[in-house]
Formats: structure tokens, C-alpha cells, sequence
């Protein structure tokens, strides 16, 4: 987090948690960089690429799960909040967890990109920096505006050292610790 934001947040990270405990559920509230956003309903096409991956997940790595709309405490001293589209963990990690969960024991976070304005700044900056200073070791962007899908890993010092991006159709190997190999061909059929 950078001092400016981090000296100006909006609210406290507990007034934003009752805010988003009491919003109705068709908002889904997430509060990145001392700033309280709004996450955008998905498109059919976003919750398809959501479906085709957690469908991958299970057939390659049974004993985990991808779990949707799963709240996470990021950023420095966990002082952000988060809704990944997918959270990649061991199954039953969540259990007995309340709305917001710590990152560790996560192996993988999931953002399909929508076409909103806010798109850039919360998938591509925002989060980006939040689950590397989480220490989360993976991070999958699906990025529907550039049709290409990015792996960040190895965090370090609240950065990603690696991100290699690669098109649609291309085959990607999401290292350690997830390890699983992702045909993207079917990607194709959920472009605009």
C-alpha cells in the first residue's frame, strides 16, 4: 500500500466489514487499497470461464477446490478485503471460517477481467499488489479485454517476480504449489 492511501484510507477495515455484512447480496463489496469498491455483477461468459476452470481444478487436483465469492484479507497486516472470482485452497480450508478469511493455506486466486471502466485499476494494479503482499502464491488473470491469461507467482516484497502472459488456446502450466496444466481452447468461444 502506498503512504497516500494507506494515510487516507475512506474507513477503517472493521466499519467496512459491517457495510459489507449488511449489504444485500446481489452487491458484493470489497474494500482494496483504503478504498471501498464495488465489484460488478458477472456476465454469462464471465461465469462460464469460471465454470470451465473450476472444472479443470477438480479433474486435475480432486482433494482441492476453487471456491467462488470466497472473502479474503489482503494487502499489508491484511488490512484489505477481497472477493476473488476463484480462490484455489484445500477443500474444507473454509471451514468454520466466517465472511473474511487469511490467505495462508491459499495456493491460487482467480480475476476474470469484466468490461467496466475499473476493470484495469482493481484486476491489473489494485488486487495484483494485494495478493502478492498477501504472500498468495499464484495469481491467475483472465483477461477478457486482451483475451490472454497471465500467471503471477514467486511473490516477494509485496511484488510478483514472474508473469508470464499467454493467448487464448495456448496451454499454460500454473506452477507449484497448484501444478496443474490448463487447455485454453475453449476460451475462444467467450470472447465479445
Amino acid at each position: 500500500m502506498t503512504p497516500s492511501t494507506a494515510e487516507h484510507a475512506q474507513m477503517s477495515v472493521e466499519e467496512f466489514e459491517q457495510i459489507a455484512h449488511h449489504a444485500p447480496e446481489t452487491v458484493k463489496l470489497e474494500f482494496i487499497n483504503g478504498k471501498l469498491e464495488v465489484k460488478p455483477m458477472p456476465d454469462g461468459n464471465h461465469e462460464e470461464i469460471v465454470l470451465w476452470l473450476q472444472a479443470l481444478c477438480m479433474q486435475s487436483r480432486p482433494e482441492l477446490g476453487l471456491y467462488g465469492s470466497r472473502g479474503l484479507k489482503v494487502e499489508s497486516y491484511r488490512k484489505g478485503r477481497a472477493i476473488p472470482d476463484g480462490t484455489l485452497a484445500p477443500r474444507r480450508h473454509f471451514a468454520g471460517h466466517g465472511e473474511w478469511s487469511d490467505a495462508d493455506g491459499v495456493l491460487m486466486v482467480v480475476e476474470v477481467t469484466s468490461h467496466d471502466s475499473d476493470t484495469d485499476r482493481r484486476d491489473r494494479k489494485d488486487k495484483l499488489a494485494g495478493y502478492a503482499e498477501a504472500g498468495i502464491p499464484v495469481y491467475l488473470l483472465i483477461d477478457r479485454d486482451a483475451d490472454t491469461l497471465t500467471v503471477y507467482s514467486e511473490p516477494k516484497n509485496g511484488a510478483y517476480l514472474e508473469s508470464p502472459s499467454y493467448p487464448y488456446g495456448a496451454t499454460v502450466e500454473l506452477p507449484a504449489p497448484v501444478g496443474i496444466t490448463l487447455d485454453t481452447e475453449e476460451l475462444k468461444d467467450y470472447t465479445l
